[in-house]
């Protein structure tokens, strides 16, 4: 479950730089959200890997 929290925990850190990105228009918060979404693109396909090994190993 730590791996779930994670994730919460990264997606609540992004709030800031989206509001900034989308209703401020600051460049730079646009960057850091792209960033961030690849972090998060990673932790979730390191998850799919793990829940399937997990899954199949259950076999």
């Amino acid at each position: 479950m730590s791996r779930f929290e994670t994730l919460k925990s990264m997606i609540s850190e992004m709030e800031d730089d989206f509001t900034k990105f989308y209703e401020k228009g600051n460049k730079a918060a646009g960057t850091r959200v792209r960033n961030s979404m690849n972090e998060i693109k990673k932790l979730a396909q390191e998850i799919r890997v793990e829940v399937t090994e997990i899954k199949n190993s259950a076999k």
